[in-house]
């Protein structure tokens, strides 16, 4: 069974969480009595525009965890050390962004564990969400599979920053896990939306927390 659809979703529908409960797509709404918000970065790490996005971040004092491309990892170790150092989580997407959906389930588990040396991650996201049910089953008592409720689009050339921004501010939610994408595709809209997003979060209460430890 694929559990996403090729067309994506800014907004993931209640119906495709309930089809795919064992894994991740939100973190607690409330954490010490303030709403909460869980963002993530994936296909990273990139010499320069991961290293602006822990600029922006850090002028928030804000967390994230960066689902890493192992791949990036073993070109940019010192990028993933700054990361670490800084207080971020990372985790793991595979070692060369495979989709599921067109991988065998060897190769599939191969580029997971070979990621998983140069990340030594708790937590796993399938590269464009795309993971069937049995590669899923596999991965369950290795990894924590974490998707997403809110989906910034910043990867999509159609798409204006002013769009991605304004989706954004539509479909955050208490506990909403946010994707966002540290790469060259994305940059022209993750750089120009985080500073503002994050100054909209703080208007509005919320505060950027790293999940909680997996079950």
């Amino acid at each position: 069974m694929r559990y996403l659809y090729r067309v994506y979703l800014r907004k993931t529908p209640p119906i495709v969480k309930a089809m795919a409960s064992q894994m991740t797509w939100h973190g607690p709404a409330v954490v010490d009595d303030e709403p909460a918000v869980y963002l993530t970065f994936d296909d990273g790490p990139h010499p320069v525009i991961t290293r602006q996005t822990m600029e922006i971040l850090a002028s928030f004092d804000v967390p994230a965890t960066f689902f890493c491309v192992g791949a990036n990892v073993d070109r940019y170790p010192e990028v993933m050390k700054e990361l670490r150092d800084a207080g971020h989580e990372i985790g793991n997407h595979t070692q060369a962004h495979e989709s599921g959906w067109s991988t065998s389930n060897f190769a599939y588990l191969r580029s997971f564990l070979t990621c998983q040396r140069s990340t030594n991650a708790l937590r796993f996201r399938p590269p464009y969400g795309r993971i069937t049910r049995s590669q899923a089953e596999a991965l369950m008592d290795k990894t924590d599979i974490v998707m997403w409720d809110v989906l910034s689009a910043d990867f999509d050339v159609k798409k204006t920053a002013e769009d991605c921004l304004d989706q954004l501010l539509i479909n955050t939610r208490p506990g909403a896990i946010v994707v966002f994408h540290d790469s060259e595709r994305a940059a022209p809209r993750l750089l120009p939306v985080l500073k503002p997003y994050l100054k909209w979060l703080h208007s509005e209460g919320y505060r950027c927390r790293l999940l909680p430890p997996p079950r």
